[in-house]
């Protein structure tokens, strides 16, 4: 069988977190650039290249606190993924473009970009690969609101998206723990898997809330799932293996 190895990570536009008062003593990192944030971009890359797909989420597409850096590309160049794209929710202009991220090995058949419910700045994108049964592989990586209200009509509208793949992959910031009735609802009509209380990624130098998922279709096989303890932001990444059914592979 062929295994995919999947990654889920907040990086926080490079931003190193080390304790809730940073989030003030140290909020002017999200306006301007600093020397630390490359390195940090750096000790990220170096970790994802045992991977062979990664969603990222809190991106900087290129903006005056990342100096001008795509952050996507960066980590795709440095981690030696042929394949990346980039899909722009937030476009403040030269001070900031929030950004949710793909890299993949393998060459992706389609890309979308869904602009989800509530105040703009919220997106999914749907990254289609082909399988050598003519069926699609589909990952999806996606950053949902922090209200409750605004994060219920997201999922409501990914769940509709979900119907339509047989190989499905979700990941994400989902902003919400295990216990919300809004996400165990989505897994409930979708009989996707993956739902795990124990991985808890939030904050990242002390972990008490599961607010990182990935979700797999019941046709996909969970080999392993595990945080990873690499406190590079204000969330720990989320890394899954999966396997697909007996007989399929992806295409090349």
């Amino acid at each position: 069988m062929q295994q995919l190895h999947l990654l889920s990570y907040n990086i926080q536009a490079g931003i190193y977190t080390r304790q809730y008062s940073e989030y003030v003593t140290k909020s002017w990192k999200h306006v301007l650039p600093h020397r630390e944030r490359l390195h940090n971009l750096s000790r990220i890359a170096s970790m994802l290249h045992e991977f062979d797909f990664v969603g990222l989420q809190e991106v900087d597409a290129g903006s005056l606190r990342s100096g001008f850096v795509d952050q996507t590309e960066y980590l795709a160049y440095h981690a030696r993924f042929p394949y990346w794209y980039k899909q722009v929710n937030r476009n403040l202009g030269n001070l900031a473009r929030h950004s949710n991220g793909v890299l993949s090995r393998v060459r992706p058949h389609a890309i979308t970009e869904y602009k989800l419910p509530g105040l703009p700045g919220r997106g999914a994108v749907m990254v289609e690969l082909e399988t050598t049964e003519e069926s699609v592989f589909a990952v999806c990586i996606l950053h949902l609101a922090l209200g409750w209200r605004a994060r219920r009509r997201q999922l409501e509208y990914i769940r509709e998206l979900a119907f339509h793949y047989p190989y499905l992959v979700l990941m994400g910031d989902f902003n919400c723990d295990c216990d919300s009735s809004a996400l165990q609802n989505l897994v409930a009509d979708t009989d996707l898997r993956g739902l795990d209380c124990e991985l808890k990624t939030f904050p990242s130098w002390r972990p008490r809330r599961n607010l990182d998922h990935i979700l797999v279709s019941k046709s996909l096989q969970i080999i392993d799932a595990r945080v990873l303890d690499y406190t590079l932001s204000d969330h720990l990444p989320l890394s899954m293996k999966v396997a697909l059914p007996e007989g399929v592979q992806l295409a090349a």
